[in-house]
């Protein structure tokens, strides 16, 4: 259930200022947004596995207190952000 390292390196790549830089807020979101995903197609057919329910949970909220850094730091980079990942606007 973990993003491979070949496509954390592509959205490294395609986030981040340089190809190596994975602390960027912007390759941070885009990491966890994969892992959401991931996570979200394995709860349509677990619906009952209540750990991994707290897991996307936890990631959904560390995905928002991210979004909401960079919101605060750059408008127009959270609102390309949001656009290219395909997530809704819903952060105050």
């Amino acid at each position: 259930m973990t993003v491979s390292k070949e496509r954390k390196a592509e959205l490294t790549a395609q986030f981040g200022n340089t190809p190596v830089d994975t602390g960027n807020p912007k390759v941070q979101v885009a990491i966890l947004s994969e892992r959401i995903k991931e996570l979200t197609e394995h709860m349509k057919s677990h619906q009952k596995d209540f750990h991994t329910r707290r897991g996307l949970l936890m990631l959904v909220g560390r995905r928002r207190r991210l979004l909401s850094y960079i919101k605060k730091n750059d408008v127009f980079e959270y609102r390309a952000l949001i656009k290219e990942l395909g997530i809704r606007d819903n952060i105050q």
